[in-house]
């Protein structure tokens, strides 16, 4: 009999993981699988809990939450080098680890469903200033919105995206960043660098739409500083992933880079949780094959 640990952060997705915990136990029994469940009481705690988890020998570990929930379980499940096989049913705003997993705007049964039944696949992970990260890792703008965004929880969906990048676009100030890595080299204002090991980041934008979180590479993407009129044609660009070909962007691959801030401490998001590291560079690194994921198929 298959045995999972459930790790729920009830604060996510304005409260949809505690609306949906029932549904997803009864689900996973429904199946045939016996569960033990947890839940997440503070930030970093789920860091926590799947440290646990592994320690004890856990076989499956899924997070019911959004991004900054399956970032801490997988972070706790990377630093126990646990062999777990990790899930997520989404429950968050933007879900893109979800979309990676195959589980994807499903409802809880349907997820658990295809959970129960998905095949295991190691991914990478990216690592910065002695955390992991799962889907993507930005400066500059993204951490801006992300910042912005939190300070407005009475959005919900799309617009809870929409509205804090249109906001943030007219008090934001390119910072000037040094990047370097063996594939490329840049040195100027940029409006933000994301670097991805999924596809997409901030819900509906494919910043990095050729990805694959398997491949032992990272794929960055370089945005330049923009005018309104250029920004305004960049954001449906973004989301249809065809952003590449346009002037201000650059696309490349690595295992590792740096990045310098030259206008002070570095202000980024890990997988959308903002980090304040007090430092003005940070070196980004891959590390492959380092964390067994649940995909359905």
């Amino acid at each position: 009999m298959s045995h999972a640990h459930l790790i729920f952060n009830p604060a996510a997705g304005r409260g949809a993981a505690r609306r949906i915990k029932d549904r997803v136990a009864r689900a996973f029994q429904q199946h045939g699988w016996t569960i033990d469940v947890y839940e997440t009481a503070r930030p970093g705690h789920g860091v926590d809990l799947a440290s646990v988890a592994a320690a004890t020998g856990a076989t499956h570990v899924v997070a019911v939450g959004g991004d900054g929930t399956a970032h801490e379980v997988a972070n706790g499940l990377i630093a126990a080098a646990s062999a777990a096989a990790f899930g997520i049913v989404p429950a968050g705003s933007g879900n893109d680890f979800a979309k990676l997993a195959g589980v994807y705007r499903h409802d809880p049964e349907r997820a658990v469903g295809r959970l129960v039944t998905a095949s295991v696949r190691r991914f990478d992970a990216g690592r910065v200033l002695r955390e992991y990260f799962i889907n993507s890792l930005g400066f500059g703008f993204g951490p801006a919105v992300v910042h912005l965004r939190n300070s407005m929880p009475g959005l919900r969906g799309f617009l809870s995206y929409l509205v804090p990048i249109l906001r943030a676009f007219g008090t934001f100030a390119p910072p000037r960043f040094e990047v370097r890595a063996a594939e490329w080299a840049e040195q100027g204002n940029l409006m933000m660098l994301e670097v991805c090991n999924g596809t997409t980041a901030g819900g509906s934008y494919r910043f990095a739409p050729a990805a694959d979180p398997a491949d032992g590479r990272l794929d960055v993407c370089v945005i330049r500083r923009l005018g309104l009129g250029r920004f305004l044609l960049a954001l449906p660009r973004v989301m249809r992933g065809t952003h590449g070909t346009m002037r201000e962007v650059a696309i490349f691959q690595t295992t590792e880079l740096t990045v310098h801030s030259s206008d002070g401490p570095l202000l980024l998001h890990l997988d959308g949780e903002l980090r304040t590291p007090g430092v003005d560079h940070c070196t980004v690194t891959v590390a492959p094959g380092c964390l067994n994921v649940l995909v359905a198929r």
